[in-house]
Formats: C-alpha cells, sequence, structure tokens
C-alpha cells in the first residue's frame, strides 16, 4: 500500500485495534464490499464508515438508536437511508474514541438531521468526559459515508 507517501511499515494498531501512523498523523479505515474509505489528518482525531443501505439497519436499529425518534419517517427508503447514516456517524465515533465498553445506544449521541443535510453534529458521554464533534455526510451507488472529526 502506498498512500498519501505512506508504506504499510508505517501503519500501526494499538491494542484497542485502533490504526495509527509512525508519524503521528491521525488515520481511519473503512470498508463495505467492494468500497474502502481511508481519512487522515495532520491534527485532528478522525473517523470514517461507510456502510451498504440494507433493510437489516430496521431490524437492528433498537441496538445503537432510540426508536422514538425516527417515528415520522414513513418511508422505508428514507427510514433506511437515516438509519444507515446515524450508523455510520456512531460507527466514526467509535473509531475515533476507541475505548472498550463505549457504547453505540448509551453513550454517542447523533444530533438530528435531515435527509438532505450533509452534515450534523455528534457527542460522545463515557465516563464523565464529554466531547462533541462534526460529522459529514455522503452518499453514492447506494452506500452512506460519515466521517467525523
Amino acid at each position: 500500500m502506498a498512500l498519501e507517501g505512506y508504506e504499510d511499515k508505517e501503519l500501526f494498531y494499538n491494542t484497542n485495534g485502533k490504526p495509527f501512523l509512525a508519524d503521528g498523523t491521525h488515520i481511519s479505515i473503512s470498508h463495505s464490499h467492494n468500497f474502502t474509505g481511508i481519512i487522515l489528518s495532520e491534527s485532528k482525531e478522525v473517523g470514517i464508515d461507510i456502510e451498504r443501505h440494507r433493510e437489516k439497519i430496521l431490524r437492528i436499529a433498537h441496538k445503537f438508536t432510540p426508536q422514538h425518534e425516527y417515528r415520522t419517517i414513513a418511508n422505508a427508503d428514507a427510514l433506511i437511508l437515516k438509519l444507515t447514516r446515524v450508523w455510520c456517524a456512531k460507527e466514526s465515533l467509535y473509531k475515533i474514541y476507541a475505548q472498550p465498553g463505549l457504547s453505540f445506544l448509551n453513550h454517542i449521541v447523533v444530533n438530528d438531521f435531515g435527509l438532505d443535510d450533509r452534515t450534523t453534529t455528534a457527542e460522545i458521554h463515557f465516563e464523565g468526559n464529554p466531547s462533541t464533534y462534526k460529522v459529514q455526510f455522503d452518499e453514492f451507488e447506494g452506500f452512506s459515508c460519515a466521517f467525523a472529526f
């Protein structure tokens, strides 16, 4: 792998599985089916996640987000899109924080956003250390991507 001047030997993982680069540049990696995303930052912690839009998200949503927040979305496709974006946002924050015991449902809050919005904010409330992040979304070929910083 040669990415932005980096080689495989410069990529390491900590004990929680979080990747890092030897020179201190922050990195996050995601893949879903035939897509891979990598985000780098010299100054900020970053996280990225890519997910395919699937009906399965409807069955597992209760595990990562309060269901009552989505009762006004009647269209199944719109609900799948919204829940996939929420999952991606939470996964990207999880990758930044990388702490055992961090719960998608109990510790990560994605602030509401409209389906036309490309940004939102999200918060992690864990072990008395609240933190706020910006999240950006992208959509392509039936996939959602979120990256947080």
